[in-house]
């Protein structure tokens, strides 16, 4: 079952890619939702899958002011990274996926990292503007494309970017704060699987031996019990695939802001390699990506197993010491 935000209003005419691009699907006009809440096929655990970079709804307006092509913005997506994750719903685990581009607003970030050089106008004082993705140009609002390539013609209007952060960015947060306080709520506890992937690098001397297919970020261990980054980690090498830590990827906002900052619950992220299952300048499903969404499944089966387990003793804790708290008063 599927949940959805409502409706968005932008309905201009797309822009073609230009003729130089390989083929491909041109993305389509964002959807009639923003983001959608893929419900597990029986009762959910604590376990809650996020994909906040696999949107590929693109408004048509934004195509046709954008001085790149529709298939070199797509470059910067998590391209299907919540199709490699969907057999999470037969773990009881949830998943709130953005149908947005991260190109047009990035939900991993804080709300208001907003580049200066950007806007036509002054931006409010709130904003943080001296971040060090503002500075790369990757903010809220992006400047750049993941190929360091300029996204926009012109500058923008100040209200268009605060609109696209209330209308897109807040509904995304409430909406993962929502399921992770449900976990809570029927478990005593929540664990964030935030779900990405990584472009592959320019090769170099050694570049084969020592790329890794899989990184895991846990905030250098700050943002969950390490005993999740010790099943995701073991999981994936029994499966084959060579595994990092926090090396580039060591969790980006949101596994920081859920996990590191608000303890709202464990929080770890995952970058899987895009060499493994898509044509990355096509942005297209490759040979492999069939058997990785099976080993991604039984990777995030084993991760929610582990939590419902977790979740279950702490139950059990808290039982034992509010009964010894009950026949002390006696």
């Amino acid at each position: 079952m599927t949940r959805s935000a409502p409706p968005d209003p932008l309905d201009q005419n797309a822009q073609d890619p230009p003729a130089q691009d390989p083929p491909a699907q041109v993305p389509p006009a964002l959807s009639p939702a923003a983001f959608a809440i893929v419900e597990p096929d029986g009762a959910f655990g604590p376990l809650v899958l996020s994909s906040p970079h696999s949107g590929a709804s693109y408004p048509p307006a934004f195509i046709a002011a954008s001085r790149l092509s529709a298939l070199t913005l797509r470059r910067s997506e998590d391209a299907f990274v919540d199709e490699l994750f969907a057999g999470c719903r037969a773990h009881g685990a949830p998943m709130l996926k953005a149908l947005f581009p991260r190109a047009y607003v990035d939900v991993n970030r804080e709300p208001y990292e907003l580049d200066p050089r950007m806007f036509a106008q002054p931006l409010p004082a709130f904003a943080n503007t001296a971040s060090m993705r503002v500075a790369a140009g990757l903010g809220t609002i992006p400047r750049i494309v993941s190929e360091g390539l300029e996204i926009h013609r012109k500058p923008l209007d100040v209200a268009e970017a605060l609109e696209r952060i209330e209308r897109l960015y807040k509904p995304y947060h409430r909406a993962l704060r929502d399921l992770l306080a449900r976990a809570r709520a029927r478990h005593g506890a929540a664990v964030l699987l935030d779900c990405h992937s990584m472009p592959t690098p320019a090769a170099h001397a050694g570049f084969e031996r020592h790329r890794p297919d899989v990184v895991i970020g846990d905030r250098y261990g700050g943002s969950c019990d390490p005993d999740y980054t010790d099943c995701l980690e073991s999981a994936l090498r029994a499966l084959g695939y060579r595994v990092q830590r926090n090396k580039p990827y060591a969790g980006g906002y949101i596994t920081e802001h859920f996990g590191a900052a608000s303890r709202a619950c464990d929080a770890v992220q995952i970058e899987v390699s895009r060499a493994l299952y898509m044509d990355e300048r096509r942005i297209e499903k490759a040979f492999g990506f069939a058997s990785l969404a099976r080993d991604m499944t039984r990777v995030v089966g084993e991760l929610a197993a582990l939590a419902a387990a977790k979740a279950k003793a702490g139950a059990a804790r808290d039982g034992a010491h509010d009964g010894a708290h009950e026949a002390a008063a006696e």
